[in-house]
């Protein structure tokens, strides 16, 4: 299995570790040190608290030059929406880390392999022990081939609050009212589509539909982003 893992790391990201031990640690519970205390093992805590800076830093620095007009409100929901528990088991799922996770044979037969919150911790202690073992331009180079890529591929999306987003943008130099209008609502009960029209000045900027009222003033808020020209500056 440790061939296995190593041959991927390499094959997929360039990645070959010089000391295995940290490697190792980034994937190990402590469940499994519990239960071969004799081995002198260490589990992935301490590597879990580097990488979660180390990647923070890294995010950080990548939008920021990135997106050289993006105020400050913005790049912190972009990094928020980069840095959390949901996004980090994604990525873990996507390089298939659960497979090499060491596990004690109670949290392997509780499931937790396959848990969020322990796939979040192992993606974090992973970069951790990448940048001990391989430097930040490693972690970097990581990054740009399975996190970065997702800005264009809409995986962030849903993090973001168009509706402040809007909100910011049209009311910088000023109060400005924008209202949120319900044009239409269909459908089955279990199932009803809304659809919003979003008017600043008297003026529709953006429809959106969605099957709830806030989804649908999300959806109508990105499409007047999108009209002024704000929402393609964001994400170019």
């Amino acid at each position: 299995m440790q061939k296995e893992f190593d041959d991927m790391l390499a094959q997929q990201y360039g990645i070959k570790f010089n000391d295995e031990k940290l490697l190792d640690e980034a994937f190990t519970q402590a469940s499994y040190v519990n239960e071969h205390p004799d081995q002198g093992l260490k589990f992935y805590e301490r590597l879990e608290f580097l990488g979660d800076a180390v990647y923070q830093l890294v995010v950080s620095d990548y939008i920021f030059e990135r997106y050289p007009e993006m105020p400050q409100g913005r790049l912190t929901r972009l990094r928020a929406a980069m840095v959390n528990r949901h996004s980090f088991s994604r990525f873990a799922r996507e390089c298939n880390f659960e497979k090499y996770i060491r596990l004690g044979k109670g949290e392997e037969k509780a499931g937790a392999r396959n848990r969020d919150s322990l796939l979040c911790d192992i993606f974090e202690s992973f970069i951790g022990a990448v940048y001990l073992d391989q430097g930040l331009a490693t972690v970097q180079h990581f990054c740009q081939l399975v996190i970065f890529p997702k800005l264009d591929e809409g995986w962030f999306d849903e993090f973001f609050d168009h509706k402040t987003e809007l909100q910011e943008a049209i009311q910088i130099n000023g109060p400005v009212a924008i209202d949120y209008q319900l044009l239409d609502e269909d459908g089955p009960d279990n199932d009803r589509q809304f659809k919003v029209v979003v008017v600043i000045n008297q003026e529709s900027l953006g429809t959106g539909e969605g099957h709830s009222k806030k989804a649908a003033e999300q959806a109508a808020a990105k499409a007047a982003l999108d009209k002024l020209g704000i929402q393609d500056q964001k994400l170019q």
